[in-house]
């Protein structure tokens, strides 16, 4: 039986907050150029932001489902994020891993003592839409369709809006739209008034066309590529609902200004980024007519250093 969707109130976010404090990281927010913002959630111990989404809804389960171990499907970044937390709790995760996941992030899941079954991304999309996969009896967290988790994320906007109280932009990657829930729930609560907008990659941008054709589309002409952290086949209507009262819009980019924004991240900060971390600030410099100052999230850095250093290099 799936939740109805609900709203995430600030309410549950700020609980979010007290539940994850130990675990997850408050990151830092750091000054790009005048008028951009970089909040790198590339910092946190599992290199991405998906660790606050995990480490609030696992520690919110009942002991009873919790002591029936977890499961979740991942591209890698939620993955890592379930299994820290569950292995702070000391119970087994099984993870369903898009097989074409970079090398790297397999490597950490099964290092934080994840199983890994392998599967292919239309396999994986079936079940975060059905929320089930044969053979798995374990307690399901699903990666982005899950209240608790987007409520985990939406403890980033708090952070954002404490350390940059006149921010007008918030941008975020969508791949299934829980960080952009998250996030814009929060600032919409205590900053309406600021824009709160998603990044897709060219290749893969269906909350975009949902929003130009009114409702949520399949994205006919998705391709994979190294933004493989965001950039779904389709938007769920669960998620539709969720993002729609939070989120302003979205901008789609290029692979190439994707690349460059890594890059420009890299010789700013000195940290790395994956390309779906990188979106959020190749949106920013898109030329799309924003009212600074604009705070960019900075999702996640979880990719082979071989493949970063030929897309910054290239």
């Amino acid at each position: 039986m799936v939740d109805p969707v609900r709203p995430i109130a600030i309410e549950d976010i700020e609980a979010a907050r007290k539940r994850i404090k130990g675990t997850v990281l408050r990151t830092p927010l750091v000054k790009f150029d005048d008028g951009i913002y970089l909040k790198l959630e590339n910092l946190q111990p599992t290199n991405a932001y998906k660790i606050r989404g995990g480490a609030n809804a696992v520690a919110n389960l009942s002991d009873e489902d919790r002591s029936k171990g977890v499961w979740t499907i991942s591209a890698g970044n939620a993955g890592q994020g379930v299994a820290y937390a569950a292995r702070q709790f000391g119970v087994p995760c099984t993870v369903v891993a898009i097989e074409t996941a970079p090398q790297t992030k397999l490597d950490r899941m099964r290092a934080l003592g994840a199983e890994i079954v392998p599967v292919s991304y239309d396999r994986a999309w079936v079940a975060a839409e059905t929320h089930e996969f044969p053979g798995l009896d374990a307690t399901f967290i699903h990666p982005f369709d899950n209240h608790d988790f987007i409520a985990g994320h939406g403890t980033m906007g708090l952070e954002i809006l404490e350390d940059c109280p006149d921010v007008r932009a918030v941008i975020c990657a969508i791949g299934g739209g829980g960080l952009i829930t998250g996030v814009g729930s929060a600032i919409k609560a205590k900053k309406p008034d600021a824009k709160v907008l998603g990044a897709e990659p060219e290749t893969a941008a269906p909350y975009a066309l949902s929003l130009r054709e009114g409702g949520p589309r399949k994205y006919t002409d998705w391709k994979a590529s190294f933004v493989d952290g965001a950039g779904g086949k389709s938007v769920t209507e669960r998620m539709w609902q969720r993002m729609r009262p939070v989120a302003d819009g979205a901008i789609t980019v290029t692979l190439d200004q994707t690349s460059d924004a890594m890059r420009l991240i890299a010789e700013k900060t000195r940290t790395i980024a994956e390309g779906a971390g990188a979106l959020s600030l190749a949106a920013a410099l898109s030329g799309q007519e924003l009212e600074g100052p604009i705070v960019c999230v900075v999702s996640g850095g979880n990719i082979d250093l071989e493949k970063f250093a030929e897309l910054v290099t290239s």
